[in-house]
């Protein structure tokens, strides 16, 4: 779309496409995150990439030099300026449990990619831990661009969070869908804008 409003620097985000090209070629994961979101909405770009991986999968990675964070649960591998972040099932701590992921992917362009309604709950417990900070707003924009621009299902959506006892996840949801306003972020008109907004808060009641 022409003059359509990029959040991230656009040479960041294509050469983070670019390295994510390249990683699928060599390796089987599940993406998660900004891409993920941008696969099934074609909003905005990432300049992150973050995957979800099996144990075997792991061990390939680590022949690339990537670095543990005991802290954060997670494997990290930097391409440049490009930041890959590696969630393992059976170790890392996601808001749902990275070994259930698969059972929650889709195949899109050519990648695994998380469902919306699980996407959409990695994405508020994102937003939670950095809602104040820049990329805390790239999460929140994520999220509405989730609720806009996929076949959002809510009756799953709700069977999920209840399934892992994070029903508090529908009424945060509700709140950061009636804060947003920036219509500009999604490409919409104010009026556009007004008639998703409607329609998605009579869905999370």
């Amino acid at each position: 779309m022409q003059g359509k409003k990029e959040f991230w620097n656009s040479l960041l985000t294509e050469k983070s496409w670019e390295v994510l090209k390249e990683l699928r070629k060599e390796h089987d994961f599940i993406l998660i995150g900004g891409w993920a979101v941008y696969l099934l909405t074609e909003q905005q770009k990432s300049r992150d990439i973050d995957i979800v991986v099996g144990v075997k999968e792991l061990e390939k990675f680590k022949q690339k030099g990537i670095v543990k964070n005991e802290r954060l649960r997670k494997y990290e591998l930097k391409k440049e300026e490009v930041d890959v972040d590696i969630y393992v099932e059976h170790y890392s701590a996601l808001a749902l449990p990275a070994e259930d992921m698969k059972d929650y992917a889709l195949a899109v362009q050519g990648f695994k990619v998380a469902c919306p309604e699980a996407l959409i709950i990695l994405k508020q417990a994102a937003y939670k831990d950095r809602e104040n900070s820049v990329k805390g707003e790239k999460d929140k924009i994520d999220i509405i661009s989730i609720l806009f621009f996929t076949e959002f299902d809510f009756k799953k959506y709700k069977m999920i969070i209840e399934k892992y006892d994070l029903s508090p996840y529908a009424a945060e949801l509700r709140r950061v869908m009636s804060n947003f306003k920036d219509y500009n972020a999604l490409n919409l008109t104010p009026g556009e804008f007004k008639l998703k907004k409607e329609k998605v808060l009579l869905g999370i009641r």
